[in-house]
């Protein structure tokens, strides 16, 4: 049991660095605010910046391993304590992998500060450092169930890897694949968490039973993005199969689609908290069936369709995520602020343009891409104005985290 009685040594710590969720959370939500704007100008050329790989690279990069490698890391270090009944990092330690990931989003924007290599350096150090200290709690403890994760953020470093390879050896890594190799890692993660805290959050957040869950359908589910994600990462030695890869996504869909209706997602339509996860589970369902068509039929512009997975799936799940994490490590209700509703609709709305504006329309393409960008500030700026100051400040109810 974790020991709460020794409140002085907590108070001596700002309350941004009390437990991981707190920076991260907060900076992974400014930071992808800045990184849509700064993209939206660079592709409609209103500035001139050349940022490490260029603009396409950094963007693909930055909403994967920057945006994302943050709510990552504020997920996982503080759940650790939820795992382990010992303390989350916090304090110097905190200070310290928060200060790394800040590291690589300033110089890969500005490379010539340090040069390539020494910025490619300090961005792949960032993952690893959150596993060293993710690791240390759970083996102390020896829940090694939850080592899972250690894995996970290794094959979350290869695949970033990759993409710094391919500045260097673009005649054997193909930046675009490790990408999407990241995101088929971050889908799969979305995956097994949904997994794991769905069905439970709506049995309790609509007083109905927990559905009952079928381990060979989530061995399933999230088997068959495991082989996907294996397909991308693993392309300098296997090649890349658009068929192959088309069916196993069209396959992936109908398990995840399956498990997500057995959770009945229709019940939580009046708890904003619950339909927003399930909004989020809806387009990485229904964006693998569309992703897996766009590899077997070259009409589907796959380039766009992969918004689906990215802006609702991940961008979703992650705001939905975020805002009930933070209320309840905060010590509040899982109340969220009503202006979070609005959020939650500009995030789904965000990926619809983006996906099916600019294959609807091509000659439209620059302002479903401005709009679908426009309504993710949006969405985001509302998470920083209202979780910003709980964030920032002590828990309400007076306990350490």
């Amino acid at each position: 049991m974790m020991q709460i009685n020794d409140l002085q040594t907590e108070q001596k710590i700002p309350p941004p660095l009390r437990l991981g969720f707190r920076p991260f959370f907060l900076s992974g939500a400014v930071f992808s605010v800045l990184a849509i704007t700064v993209w939206l100008l660079m592709y409609k050329g209103a500035i001139s910046l050349s940022p490490f790989g260029g603009g396409y690279w950094w963007h693909i990069h930055e909403m994967i391993f920057g945006f994302g490698g943050a709510i990552i890391a504020g997920f996982l270090l503080t759940a650790v304590q939820n795992w382990t009944g010992t303390r989350g990092a916090q304090g110097n330690v905190l200070l310290a992998l928060f200060m790394l990931w800040l590291a690589g989003r300033i110089f890969l924007v500005i490379p010539e500060l340090l040069g390539l290599t020494l910025t490619s350096i300090i961005d792949l150090a960032f993952l690893p450092a959150v596993a060293f200290v993710l690791a240390k709690p759970i083996i102390a403890v020896k829940q090694y169930r939850n080592l899972f994760f250690i894995p996970l953020l290794a094959l979350f470093t290869f695949a970033n890897l990759e993409m710094h390879l391919a500045i260097y050896y673009p005649e054997i890594f193909n930046s675009v694949y490790s990408g999407y190799a990241g995101v088929m890692l971050v889908t799969f993660l979305m995956s097994v968490m949904a997994g794991r805290v769905a069905p439970m959050f709506t049995a309790n957040g609509t007083k109905t039973p927990k559905a009952t869950p079928l381990p060979w359908l989530d061995k399933a589910a999230n088997g068959s993005l495991a082989i996907a994600m294996f397909n991308l990462l693993l392309h300098p030695l296997v090649g890349f199969s658009p068929i192959f890869f088309g069916i196993l996504l069209i396959v992936a869909s109908i398990f995840q689609t399956i498990r997500w209706l057995r959770w009945h997602p229709w019940i939580t339509l009046n708890v904003p908290l619950l339909w927003s996860i399930h909004g989020a589970m809806k387009f990485i369902c229904f964006g693998l069936f569309v992703l897996g068509i766009s590899y077997l039929i070259s009409d589907v512009p796959s380039n766009h369709v992969w918004h689906l997975l990215t802006i609702g799936g991940m961008g979703g799940l992650i705001l939905a995520m975020i805002s009930r994490v933070s209320l309840g490590h905060t010590g509040r209700p899982l109340t969220p602020p009503k202006a979070m509703t609005i959020a939650y609709i500009l995030i789904n709305l965000a990926a619809l343009l983006r996906a099916f504006g600019p294959w609807a329309v091509p000659d439209k393409t620059l302002l479903f891409i401005d709009i679908s960008g426009g309504f993710w500030i949006m969405a985001f700026v509302i998470f920083i104005v209202g979780y910003g100051p709980m964030l920032m400040s002590a828990r309400k109810d007076g306990r350490p985290g």
